[in-house]
């Protein structure tokens, strides 16, 4: 049964974060990378999409003098990418699910912390201008900001992160209880009279013979 726990969490794992992970960073092919702050100045960047883009994946990395982001309550920062006067996308982000940053340089302190923005479904050909700028958070040591465009992703089923989080935890409670009732028939398991040398037949303190 064990065993059987253990592949669950396993199975878990697999749907609930590295399936999400490979789609939004593998998935299709990169546009471009395109730098939106730098030296404590956001600047709006255009860019020429196609209809063969479609769907595409908006990412964005926050280089910061931090070690985590996720215990921020507040938005740290807003985009919104409009093409044509219409708004396609607008979000906010607060790097709450990057419990790993990448480490920028081994001489640096500083961090990357990436977060998903949205997918834009349905690309019309043209500029789209994508705008970022700054949430209500405060307190964070911004060093760059990173626009991060996939085209051709593949959409992530909303339903495999809260389905692996599940399998995970049946999986967890199932190996505890285990070693849990494990230990106690363990415990209370009657000795082996095998185990010890039979007691005298005759002589001192011996059995009286039959």
């Amino acid at each position: 049964m064990r065993l059987l726990f253990v592949l669950l969490v396993i199975a878990g794992a697999a749907i609930g974060i590295f399936y999400p992970w490979a789609m939004g960073n593998f998935s299709g092919h990169a546009i471009g990378t395109y730098r939106v702050y730098e030296s404590g100045r956001f600047r709006p960047v255009t860019v020429q999409l196609t209809a063969g883009d479609a769907p595409v994946r908006v990412l964005v990395d926050l280089t910061a003098r931090a070690e985590r982001l996720a215990g921020q309550q507040r938005t740290v920062l807003t985009l919104t990418a409009a093409s044509g006067g219409r708004t396609a996308l607008a979000s906010t982000l607060s790097f709450n699910h990057t419990d790993n940053p990448r480490q920028a340089s081994p001489q640096l302190p500083d961090k990357i912390f990436r977060d998903e923005a949205g997918v834009i479904e349905a690309v019309k050909p043209g500029p789209y201008v994508f705008i970022v700028g700054p949430g209500d958070a405060d307190g964070i040591d911004m060093r760059a900001v990173d626009l991060i465009l996939r085209a051709g992703t593949g959409s992530i089923d909303e339903r495999a992160r809260p389905a692996g989080y599940a399998l995970m935890g049946v999986g967890l409670a199932g190996l505890v209880l285990s070693l849990v009732f494990g230990r106690r028939d363990g415990g209370g398991r009657p000795q082996n009279p095998n185990s010890q040398p039979p007691p005298p037949r005759w002589g001192r303190n011996g059995s009286p013979r039959a």
